[in-house]
């Protein structure tokens, strides 16, 4: 399996990411939190293959959940979430070490495809 972290403050996209990956094969979704610092614990706790990480958050920002998990956890594939999709993001994620940069008003498609490959390419 594998295993995808979500953390998202919004109660309803929450939901329906954790639904789009429910119908990928071979994906678990192994939890969620809303705040950077129940992130950080959690994901470090449960060592997911990867992380699906806004970039607004109740409490923190994901780029601080970001670079501290490419300090602590930097096998773990941190892919950012966000409805601030400009260039300045996307490159301030791109140079923390992200895998990947997704629009949730826009790219969600994406994301499903992308976590699918990875999914795809860790069963072979």
């Amino acid at each position: 399996m594998y295993r995808v972290f979500l953390v998202e403050d919004s109660g309803a996209v929450r939901q329906r990411v954790v639904g789009m990956l429910s119908r990928i094969e071979g994906v678990n979704t192994v939890g969620s939190a809303s705040t950077a610092r129940d992130a950080e614990s959690a994901i470090l706790a449960t060592q997911p293959d990867a992380v699906l990480l806004d970039v607004k958050l109740a409490e923190g920002s994901g780029f601080d959940v970001l670079r501290s998990l490419r300090a602590l956890a930097p096998h773990i594939d941190v892919f950012m979430l966000s409805n601030f999709a400009a260039r300045p993001y996307r490159d301030r994620a791109a140079n923390l070490g992200a895998r990947g940069f997704f629009d949730k008003t826009i790219e969600l498609e994406s994301m499903r495809r992308t976590i699918a490959e990875r999914a795809a390419q860790s069963m072979h």
